[in-house]
């Protein structure tokens, strides 16, 4: 039997190839070329470690996770000592192969939406020269502006309510204790960083607010002019479209490391504002790969 290629160039012109007894082998290009893909896939299926490593990844990986810590998180703070990819963790993770499983991440996991009950708006004419299309276009006219969002983070009904203030380029989020979720205490804390900051500072940082429609931001020129009511105007408040959260999304994001900590449906009434400034001391602190492995406090 001749080599296949061989054969091929002895047998191509052979008047007697048709009559020939003799074994021959044929190449074919294609045929090679799925056995050498079969043969590459089965060479990097499968787990390429040693039970010693997973192991030494599941002693690093595990207390940590159960303390909050993400592996986005835990990867920057120790990948030195994981010398492996951040992929690779969650490969192994979906795989089964730590003692963690993809519903102890803090992230994924998906929750269904919570549901608001319909409220009481003190200006129902808020939102006129406010909506969103009008958001947009003032960004369109002034792209360079920093924008911050702001929204409310509700424990048990009835109870104590956070107001929280995000600054969207850097990540920054503020938290403010109130004893009810009315709009008075949201102009109350707006009259009090006015009064800390200045005028100057406070139209730096301030310059628009995007919120959504709940019955606490419905006055929106006491937010926007100030209690001296002279018409002088210290920022601009806009509102999503109803229903629409993923139009504030940053904000939203910002709201899951606050429930790591504080459970939905936990009541925020044990807590003072000391104990707000201390969560956010720990959530700015966080490092975020959209700000270059920066904290929030680093990149403001």
């Amino acid at each position: 039997m001749h080599p296949p290629f061989q054969a091929a160039l002895l047998c191509k012109g052979c008047r007697e190839l048709k009559k020939c007894t003799l074994t021959k082998t044929v190449y074919s290009a294609l045929e090679a070329q799925r056995k050498a893909s079969e043969k590459i896939s089965e060479s990097r299926s499968g787990i390429l470690s040693t039970e010693g490593k997973i192991a030494r990844l599941n002693e690093i990986l595990v207390p940590l996770v159960k303390q909050g810590q993400s592996i986005h998180q835990i990867y920057l703070n120790n990948k030195d000592e994981l010398m492996c990819s951040e992929k690779t963790l969650y490969n192994y993770i979906d795989g089964c192969l730590f003692d963690i499983r993809n519903i102890d991440l803090p992230r994924k996991v998906k929750y269904r939406p919570r549901y608001k009950e319909p409220e009481l708006k003190i200006d129902r004419g808020c939102r006129v020269g406010r909506n969103y299309h009008d958001y947009e276009v003032y960004m369109e006219k002034h792209p360079d502006t920093a924008v911050v969002q702001m929204d409310s983070v509700i424990g048990s009904k009835g109870g104590k309510v956070l107001l929280t203030i995000y600054f969207v380029n850097v990540s920054l989020m503020l938290g403010f204790l109130r004893e009810a979720n009315t709009s008075k205490s949201v102009i109350d804390i707006y009259d009090d960083l006015y009064q800390h900051l200045g005028g100057q500072d406070f139209r730096k940082l301030f310059p628009v607010i995007l919120t959504d429609n709940g019955s606490e931001f419905s006055n929106p020129k006491c937010i926007e002019n100030g209690p001296d009511g002279k018409g002088f105007q210290r920022t601009r408040i806009y509102y999503c479209n109803p229903s629409a959260p993923y139009q504030k999304a940053e904000i939203e994001v910002g709201h899951e490391f606050i429930r790591r900590i504080v459970p939905k449906g936990k009541s925020f009434d044990e807590l003072s504002q000391a104990n707000i400034e201390l969560m956010m001391d720990h959530i700015n602190s966080y490092r975020r790969k959209k700000l270059n492995r920066r904290s929030p406090y680093e990149a403001f």
